[in-house]
């Protein structure tokens, strides 16, 4: 009886073994390694209402249906990860994993600076003609090998219009005017340029700022004006339209590379098709949320296009390096 006893205890402590080494790990790390669960952080500066957080959101959905469940993606909205810059350096220090993000790259890889050159893009059209060639392949090369993140998949952004307290329909009106500019030094140069004093400011401190006059007002497409809830603070949407644009959703090389060529494709699959959603997103409510700011009580102004034009792109060109120029005159040409 003494042997049988012993055999069943002996058998219970294989099963129970057996049990533990057939589980997943909980933590983020090498998808190489068997039965492992990858799991990502993805931060962005929008809230739960915002294209790129339901993108994103669809995009996680499909990497863990592709992997079968190998890769799990958790997606942060309103900055609850850092502010943008503070997300890519989260990333590279291994406490992150991917980030939705643009022209700020720029401080690490200098053509990133041309995904948001003031009135260098025409339109959408002209911006999916230049992302989709031979000028989008490099900027994201530039970006892989200076910013250590790999593009997966990019948005169209609606234009960048100002916001304000007051009606500003030509440069003139920005005497003396406080604006937010996100931490690109291009932006600043231009906004200076046409008279203005901007300011770099992350995101989620504008909405205080212009409450308590740090700031007079800011730049964003209407969808970053929604979700930011700056209807509740200011007036006006002036269509400068300076910007017209695209943001990439991105890994960290490090995070990407540790996957196997199986998962590496099925990111890549996923990608491509949160790609498509994100664009039939975009063309359904980009209209939508234009009306939304207006039964707030925002007026849209028709501002001075060409006086604000004529007021940037000589700073503008200045700005750039030669090598930025070079793609310039690249995007220039591709219209």
């Amino acid at each position: 009886m003494r042997k049988i006893s012993l055999l069943a205890v002996s058998l219970v402590f294989v099963l129970l073994l057996g049990a533990c080494s057939s589980g997943t790990s909980n933590s983020s790390g090498d998808g190489k390694e068997e039965g492992k669960v990858v799991k990502w952080k993805l931060g962005h500066l929008a809230d739960e209402n915002h294209i790129w957080h339901k993108t994103s959101v669809k995009f996680a959905d499909l990497v863990k249906e592709k992997t079968d469940g190998q890769i799990e993606i958790e997606v942060y909205p309103n900055n609850s990860l850092g502010g943008e810059t503070d997300t890519i350096n989260a990333i590279s220090a291994g406490t992150a994993d991917l980030v939705i993000s643009g022209e700020t790259l720029q401080n690490w890889a200098p053509k990133a600076a041309l995904l948001a050159v003031p009135y260098a893009f025409t339109g959408l059209d002209h911006v999916k003609k230049v992302v989709d060639g031979e000028v989008g392949d490099e900027i994201k090369a530039e970006i892989k090998e200076k910013a250590n993140l790999t593009p997966l998949f990019y948005m169209t952004r609606a234009p960048r219009n100002l916001t304000s307290s007051k009606p500003i329909e030509t440069p003139a009106d920005l005497e003396g005017f406080k604006m937010r500019v996100p931490n690109v030094p291009l932006f600043l140069k231009v906004w200076e340029a046409a008279g203005a004093k901007p300011q770099v400011m992350d995101f989620n401190e504008v909405f205080t700022g212009i409450q308590q006059g740090v700031i007079d007002g800011q730049e964003n497409p209407v969808d970053l004006i929604q979700s930011g809830g700056l209807y509740e603070v200011q007036k006006y949407v002036n269509r400068t339209e300076h910007v017209y644009s695209w943001i990439y959703v991105l890994v960290g090389n490090k995070q990407f590379d540790a996957l196997t060529d199986e998962q590496k494709t099925a990111v890549q699959e996923a990608a491509a098709e949160a790609q498509e959603y994100g664009a039939k997103l975009f063309d359904e409510e980009i209209n939508k949320i234009e009306e939304q700011l207006k039964e707030e009580g925002m007026e849209f102004v028709d501002s001075d296009k060409d006086a604000f034009s004529e007021a940037m792109v000589p700073a503008v060109k200045a700005s750039l390096s030669e090598e930025q120029l070079a793609v310039y005159e690249k995007i220039l040409n591709a219209k």
